[in-house]
């Protein structure tokens, strides 16, 4: 009997793809689902027509070493996003203004010369280690182990050959959803350990999510973020200065020259970087305070209130000029915002787009940057047959 239901949506099938309106139809796949006691192909959506839930695949371009790099698209209602099999990189995103209007909120490149031109991370998961470690070294179980300096003194995302340089496999993909896997061999940019990382991407009518996990055979150091650049009113609108942005944090990690964390946490109270309520981004980044005076403006992490691995919201920021306001959740402990200082450089964008200072911004959740050097600091250890595993959550919605 299951067969014959086999058939039947065999032929069903057919008759979708060559006429893709059949209310008859309709009926024939509920029952075989009842029959089968499972979803089948697709599902009904927009108007009573049956929709496949296929993934949209596309070659984006080939790296200097000859591997090939494509795009995946995904879809959920009025929501949209391309995603890069190099660096895992979010490439665009799209969500309607106010008026309807579809919007793309991302910043990121026409091809992959521009991609491997460009040092700005732009769009790429990061690993193995977030942000910055002073010293570009670290000691763990009593051995020290040297990294790549690609920060002046420093090592900065990574290393020149962090994960955002690497093509990722796909392990999984629908309308809907990409998994991504990337396995960095023991010694790679020096870290300890064979580590295994999986990176979910779903898309949901109200947003994107991205699920962290990882594994490795020995101790190592485990810091994973993406480094979206938003721009609220469009990619190619200009400067994020008349955007809001709030953070739900109570204290900060102040950094030396360098970038690299003092190890104090201080408050945020009487100071630019209080921004528990919504400000504009431009409102104080060029106030003389010497932390922003430092870092040519935001390119900070604020300890988020609540740090308990559950998920909750860390930051919001606000387009006046679209409508479009992102929702930043996450389970991290932290979150660093970056407000596109040092965007200038980097090769035209998406349609020739001039990204030029503070055209976009970033929202990174993390483990606190040089966290290996901070007892104070939540723990980067990821412990031999451990999991690391860290949830982020971009919620969009207008007004």
């Amino acid at each position: 009997m299951r067969w014959y239901f086999l058939i039947i949506l065999t032929w069903n099938f057919v008759c979708v793809r060559t006429r893709n309106d059949l209310t008859w139809m309709q009926l024939r796949v509920i029952l075989i689902e009842k029959q089968l006691g499972m979803p089948v192909y697709g599902r009904f959506h927009r108007k009573g027509r049956y929709h496949m839930a296929e993934v949209t695949k596309i070659p984006f371009g080939v790296t200097s070493s000859g591997k090939p790099v494509d795009q995946y698209t995904l879809q959920s209602g009025r929501l949209s996003c391309d995603i890069l099999t190099y660096g895992g990189a979010l490439r665009s995103f799209r969500a309607p203004d106010r008026d309807g209007k579809i919007v793309d909120v991302l910043l990121g490149y026409d091809n992959m010369a521009a991609y491997e031109a460009q040092d700005k991370f732009m769009g790429a998961l990061i690993g193995r280690f977030a942000n910055r470690i002073g010293g570009a070294a670290f000691q763990l179980d009593g051995k020290m182990y040297q990294l790549a300096k690609n920060d002046g003194p420093n090592h900065l995302h990574g290393g020149p050959c962090g994960f955002d340089k690497q093509v990722w496999t796909v392990e999984d993909a629908s309308a809907d959803s990409l998994t991504l896997s990337l396995v960095s061999p023991d010694g790679q940019e020096n870290y300890p350990g064979t580590l295994t990382v999986r990176v979910v991407y779903t898309l949901s009518e109200t947003g994107l999510s991205i699920d962290y996990q990882a594994q490795s055979d020995k101790d190592t150091l485990c810091n994973l973020t993406n480094h979206a650049y938003f721009n609220l009113s469009g990619h190619d609108s200009g400067p994020v200065l008349d955007q809001t942005i709030q953070i739900f944090a109570g204290a900060y990690t102040p950094t030396d020259s360098g970038s690299i964390p003092t190890g104090e946490l201080a408050p945020v109270d009487g100071t630019p970087m209080d921004l528990r309520q919504p400000k504009a981004i431009g409102a104080d980044i060029d106030a003389p305070f010497d932390q922003l005076t430092m870092a040519g403006g935001y390119d900070h992490n604020w300890v988020l209130t609540g740090a308990d691995g559950s998920l909750r919201t860390a930051a919001k920021a606000y387009s006046p000029e679209s409508g479009i306001e992102l929702e930043v959740l996450t389970t991290l402990p932290a979150v660093q915002f970056y407000a596109g200082n040092y965007l200038p450089g980097s090769p035209a964008g998406k349609n020739g787009a001039p990204y030029d200072k503070r055209w976009g911004f970033c929202l990174e959740s993390q483990i606190f940057p040089d966290a290996p050097h901070h007892d104070r600091f939540p723990s980067a250890v990821l412990r031999a047959g451990d999991t690391y595993h860290h949830c982020t959550v971009f919620r969009f919605s207008v007004r």
